[in-house]
């Protein structure tokens, strides 16, 4: 699939203009352009990568839509608790390995270290199978063990659901080896298309066939289509990698690769636990049909959070090349290209969801119309944390990884703190406010420390004041 950089810029300064965008407007569009330099590449990715999370989000907020419609609200909501534990167990059981391969794999192509490079990429999908089947079977058995503190409808779906945990993680691993060597549509397309794709076919299927449209059989569904999902990126992947790393002798740093790897699972880890906390504590105070209601206003404004996503997956291994060949100054140029790109579009994005919020709850059922309350205070968490962009792949690519993720931990557990405070006092409204003043500590404090740390300003507002000058080549 082929992306044209400047058609993309073209259609962005039609709408930056009439909204006045001004200068901030002019760095996102020069972010893009380039001229067959590094920051020409990170631009045709970030537009790629944007072009498959947008059509990735539209994808899997029509998969929720008909899931919501097929299962109903209460087997609906119990699917989206059991899913949610998957994600976040998924991308613990991945060991840091999905983003420390944005650290690894430049620095061994730089060096022509192939034989180090032919260690980390099949030791880092082994270590995230094996990680993964682990979480599966410990989660399985101390299902079995809590089972009679457990509410008896969530037990069969979440038991059948963890079995997808190895083939999860093994995803994320090769989506983090794609993008290192930016094949943006193989990092992309099998997790945000593919996947959510084969759910809603054979979910779909499985109806027409006989099954009952249940939580159980939907995620007897999303074990299959994440193992089939995973082979097939597999398979894929390695025609990709032959030409480029012929076979030959492996040589395994284990303990060095942990050492970083464990850090960035932190940040990941805790990032992922801050994205879905909300989802997991409503679950513990309220009913499945009020879990639906919640998940659905969250799944509506991962249309916009696709941007924050997006741009720090095209960015981490390049803040990674930039540190690694100590251009300092590029690396600060870019970041502020970043930042800008991030911000911007986040804005038009929320605003445009805003408007048309009304009409999508509508899909999911009358049931889900009191949602749009969340989606006004959830917006406030993802504007902050797209305020100051990739700040955190800035921190982990730069070797301050331990500290990012104290900062992702002290996160959590304000998230935590706050939604045990909030839920029996406001209900799903709690919640959202709860996460959304969580998110603005974070990217406070991610902001200040990359200043302390870096020397790099990462809140947006300085930058639209400052000089407007290229990136560095």
């Amino acid at each position: 699939m082929r992306f044209s950089a400047n058609s993309w810029t073209k259609r962005l300064q039609g709408i930056a203009s009439p909204l006045g965008l001004g200068k901030g407007a002019d760095q996102i569009l020069e972010f893009l352009k380039g001229s067959g330099s590094e920051r020409h590449a990170a631009g045709r990715m970030a537009v790629s990568t944007f072009a498959v999370r947008i059509a990735g989000a539209a994808l899997a907020y029509l998969s929720q839509i008909v899931l919501a419609r097929l299962l109903g609200a209460h087997d609906y909501g119990l699917y989206s608790v059991a899913w949610t534990f998957v994600i976040v167990l998924g991308v613990m059981a991945c060991g840091g390995f999905s983003t420390s391969a944005s650290r690894f794999i430049p620095q061994y192509l730089q060096n022509r270290d192939m034989a180090r490079l032919r260690g980390f990429l099949r030791t880092s999908r082994q270590m995230a199978f094996f990680l993964g089947g682990a979480a599966a079977v410990i989660g399985i058995g101390c299902l079995a063990l809590f089972r009679p503190l457990i509410d008896t409808s969530y037990f069969q779906p979440l038991s059948v659901v963890l079995l997808a945990l190895p083939f999860f993680a093994f995803g994320l691993v090769q989506d983090g080896i794609a993008r290192s060597y930016d094949w943006s549509s193989l990092a992309m397309l099998p997790t945000y298309i593919w996947r959510p794709l084969a759910i809603l076919f054979l979910l779909v299927g499985a109806v027409l066939a006989g099954f009952q449209p249940d939580a159980l059989t939907a995620a007897i569904v999303a074990v299959v289509a994440t193992a089939l999902v995973a082979l097939y990126q597999f398979l894929h992947l390695r025609r990709r990698l032959g030409p480029s790393v012929p076979k030959g002798p492996y040589k395994v740093e284990f303990r060095s690769w942990l050492a970083v790897s464990m850090p960035m699972l932190m940040v990941d880890g805790f990032l992922q636990l801050i994205t879905s906390a909300d989802v997991i504590m409503v679950s513990f105070f309220q009913d499945p049909d009020e879990v639906a209601v919640y998940f659905a206003a969250s799944r509506t404004l991962a249309l916009v959070h696709f941007v924050y996503f997006a741009v720090r997956a095209a960015s981490a291994h390049r803040f990674s090349s930039y540190t690694h060949n100590q251009d300092l100054s590029g690396l600060a140029g870019y970041m502020r290209q970043a930042t800008l790109w991030t911000f911007w579009p986040s804005v038009a994005a929320g605003v445009g969801l805003l408007l048309i919020a009304p009409l999508l709850l509508a899909l999911f059922g009358s049931d889900f119309e009191s949602g749009y309350e969340l989606i006004a205070l959830l917006m406030i968490g993802v504007l902050a944390r797209a305020s100051v962009g990739p700040a955190d792949a800035l921190l982990t690519m730069t070797g301050h990884q331990n500290t990012c993720a104290g900062i992702y931990a002290g996160t959590f557990v304000l998230n935590v703190v706050l939604n045990l405070v909030l839920i029996p006092l406001l209900g799903l409204a709690g919640a959202a406010i709860a996460t959304s003043l969580a998110i603005f500590f974070e990217a406070t404090a991610l902001a200040v420390v990359a200043k302390r740390k870096l020397n790099i300003t990462t809140f947006v507002l300085p930058l639209l004041f400052a000089r407007n000058r290229p990136v560095d080549q």
